[in-house]
């Protein structure tokens, strides 16, 4: 009968003296593959969301005392105290950093939804949260304001915002109560992103601490909001004179629906309503 293999030198050992070379195998040195890597992958996993945050304080401040071009990849591995092969594990690029900081606004703030304004009107609900959101940027008021500028002079970087920020502001409608799928809930949260664009440039600029002129362009803006969601209610009835002019040379029936000539009259607002008034459960803001 062959001999058998011989045993591994952890067998081999007494009792104690596997729970001492265990003890010095768990930096690493000698551990058995398998459990190396389960050691790295917790030690990682419980460590990411710590160097994440690292990470984004660290370039958040360094965007405060300079231009967005100027801001490194590795001053951001030296400020944070992460490495750069630790952070091009966690961010593809630096303007994934740029995402991950507008991702952790966006929960502080459906973190922070005030509940009492559940019963309150669209306007109210987006105004509350809108605010809100600016009270977290406000510690980060300089490294805006540096982003900003930086869009204005890279037309790229200007374009991939506005996919953030468009993303960003589905979420703060959801927040508001609105929530419409397909390409008008897009075309809603583009109209939000392009308003409250607007409100931090004035934001930007507005040195009194309580925010009038901040508050009163948001306000102004969500007014333009209302009155664009009369004429824009859905997407559906924007695309119903399309789908009559291509209906006609087919004679195509016409089914009982939203999309016959009638549906205006059907769905008409009541009496006196006006395109800025959020009073109307239906009115939903660009």
């Amino acid at each position: 009968m062959p001999p058998s293999s011989p045993p591994s030198r952890l067998r081999r050992n007494a009792r104690g003296n596997w729970r001492a070379e265990r003890n010095d195998l768990s930096l690493g040195q000698g551990l058995p593959p398998t459990e190396t890597a389960m050691t790295d992958a917790t030690q990682t996993s419980t460590a990411t969301p710590e160097r994440r945050d690292a990470v984004v304080a660290a370039f958040m401040a360094l965007l405060a005392e300079r231009d967005y071009e100027a801001v490194t990849l590795a001053d951001i591995a030296v400020r944070s105290g992460v490495s750069l092969g630790d952070i091009r594990a966690l961010f593809d690029s630096r303007f994934a950093i740029v995402e991950a900081f507008v991702a952790g606004i966006d929960k502080a703030v459906l973190d922070g939804i005030d509940t009492d304004l559940a019963d309150q009107d669209t306007k109210e609900k987006l105004f509350d949260v809108l605010m809100r959101r600016l009270d977290l940027l406000a510690p980060h008021k300089p490294a805006i304001r540096n982003l900003s500028r930086a869009a204005m002079r890279d037309p790229g970087l200007a374009l991939a915002l506005n996919g953030v920020a468009r993303r960003s502001q589905r979420w703060m409608l959801a927040a508001a109560g609105v929530e419409v799928p397909g390409a008008g809930g897009m075309i809603r949260a583009q109209g939000l992103a392009i308003a409250f664009a607007k409100v931090v440039r004035a934001w930007l600029d507005d040195e009194d601490p309580a925010l009038a002129r901040t508050m009163r362009v948001l306000d102004e803006e969500l007014a333009k909001a209302g009155r664009a969601a009369k004429t824009l209610k859905s997407v559906e009835q924007l695309a119903a004179p399309l789908k009559s002019l291509v209906c006609a040379p087919f004679g195509c029936r016409r089914r009982s629906s939203s999309w016959g000539p009638d549906a205006e009259e059907r769905e008409a607002p009541p009496r006196g309503w006006r395109g800025d008034d959020f009073r109307d459960p239906k009115v939903t803001p660009v």
